[in-house]
């Protein structure tokens, strides 16, 4: 027996569940201040009701080097073991526990190319439709670059800038109580 259930929008038109499924890109340095960003924006779609659920890709830039070896044996997890704190994943999934109504998946993922033309097809095969980044979360350090040029470039992307307030004061500045500190 083969069930078929179809979704009805309001109107009494067929509702497209792809339609309903979309994904986002934030662009990260994976430090916990960058979360900002995600709980802000998710913070904007509840408040509007939005009914579309998310996949959420956190993307840094990581420059591979140019040694044979590295580029070879390097795997995504050895180069998350350098760059990402465990502190970043255990405060993603908090945000994805606080909206799960809007949350599909979150993945991390970095970005290894060098051209515009390598970004734009990166979106296309991850079927993204929008972005967001923050001008003061600049990814340095640790072979990581910023990927927000690259955005703002993109023609297939609807990208916004988020403004974030780092506030120097903050006594969890760094830990993971910062996650349930409002924006």
């Amino acid at each position: 027996m083969v069930a078929i259930v179809l979704y009805y929008q309001k109107d009494n038109t067929e509702l497209n569940l792809k339609d309903m499924t979309k994904t986002i890109l934030i662009a990260t340095d994976y430090s916990l201040e960058s979360l900002n960003i995600l709980k802000k924006v998710l913070k904007e779609k509840d408040a509007s009701e939005d009914t579309n659920q998310y996949n959420i890709l956190l993307v840094s830039g990581y420059d591979m080097g140019d040694s044979i070896r590295d580029l070879l044996f390097t795997t995504k997890s050895t180069i998350f073991n350098k760059i990402r704190p465990q502190e970043f994943c255990d405060a993603h999934g908090i945000i994805k526990n606080k909206y799960p109504h809007l949350i599909g998946k979150i993945t991390c993922d970095v970005f290894t190319g060098s051209f515009q033309r390598t970004f734009n097809n990166y979106v296309k095969a991850e079927n993204i439709e929008e972005a967001y980044y923050s001008l003061s979360v600049k990814s340095k350090g640790k072979g990581k670059f910023d990927i927000i040029p690259y955005i703002i470039k993109c023609k297939e992307l609807e990208s916004r800038e988020i403004t974030i307030g780092i506030t120097e004061r903050l006594p969890e500045r760094g830990r993971l109580a910062e996650i349930f500190v409002e924006v």
